[in-house]
């Protein structure tokens, strides 16, 4: 069964603080699940097939159990929807949940993967969260708010002003080699008119985005734990993420996200286009 859309439910300004509170624990839980495997001998499964390859550990596994089991206990009816497990449907509420994303980092050692935990309220993700257990850091927002956390490190994230693409640093997780030829090509037009490109980072680039680092994210395909966690992260840092046509960007596909709305607008225009 697969996410869907349905009536908002309300949260309070009280509700919503205990349940980034709650979001911040499960991810800090499923990161001491998951360091123990990283960067040691595990067993990594394929769960593509006609050649792809889609990897899963069982680190990814552990985790996202962890997460769920902690729900359970203190939401019990919260609905969950994650990447390894089974939807399970919920009161309206569904935590989103990412155990790692960017599991071929995790696996060959690097260090451009994190936890993402995110609260579905039927129409948006009201809060995101992404850790990462190795280098201890946490992204983490609410829409309207988005901060950092690293030890004695606690600062406010915000996205940064650009006025265009000729200025702008894009990055992609990958270099749409599996994408449509419209949409390779899409990307390449915007490529081709920004400062620079860099690849690869998964759910780290776009906490880098609403650092005020990078200015542009375009992807295709994602789901919806790739994106819902870090959308409430990157609005919370003043920054912009729709769909490639401005939609709703909570069930994922085709993603634009960029740190200022000029660049948002151009990078639309020029994938509108060439695509």
């Amino acid at each position: 069964m697969s996410l869907r859309y349905h009536a908002r439910q309300s949260v309070s300004v009280a509700q919503l603080a205990r349940y980034l509170e709650s979001a911040l624990r499960f991810a800090q839980g499923a990161g001491e699940v998951i360091l123990p495997y990283f960067r040691g001998n595990i067993e990594i499964e394929n769960k593509a097939s006609e050649g792809r390859f889609d990897p899963v550990t069982a680190a990814d596994r552990a985790a996202e159990k962890r997460i769920r089991d902690e729900i359970a206990v203190a939401f019990p009816g919260h609905g969950v929807f994650g990447e390894e497990h089974a939807h399970q449907p919920g009161d309206g509420l569904t935590w989103v949940v990412d155990p790692i994303d960017g599991t071929r980092a995790f696996m060959t050692g690097m260090l451009h993967w994190g936890v993402l935990i995110a609260l579905f309220d039927g129409e948006e993700p009201i809060l995101g969260v992404m850790h990462q257990p190795f280098t201890g850091e946490y992204f983490f927002g609410t829409n309207t708010e988005a901060r950092y956390r690293r030890g004695s490190d606690q600062r406010t994230l915000r996205a940064r002003q650009c006025d265009g693409l000729a200025h702008a640093t894009l990055a992609s997780t990958g270099a749409f080699l599996n994408a449509s030829v419209e949409d390779h090509d899409a990307f390449h037009a915007v490529r081709r008119s920004v400062r620079l490109t860099r690849y690869g980072g998964d759910c780290y680039l776009y906490c880098l985005l609403a650092m005020g680092l990078i200015d542009l994210a375009i992807e295709v395909d994602l789901k919806p734990y790739d994106i819902q966690a870090l959308t409430p992260i990157i609005r919370g840092a003043g920054g912009v993420v729709t769909t490639w046509d401005g939609g709703n960007p909570a069930m994922g596909g085709r993603i634009v996200a960029a740190g200022d709305s000029r660049v948002h607008r151009a990078a639309m225009e020029m994938l509108e286009k060439h695509g």
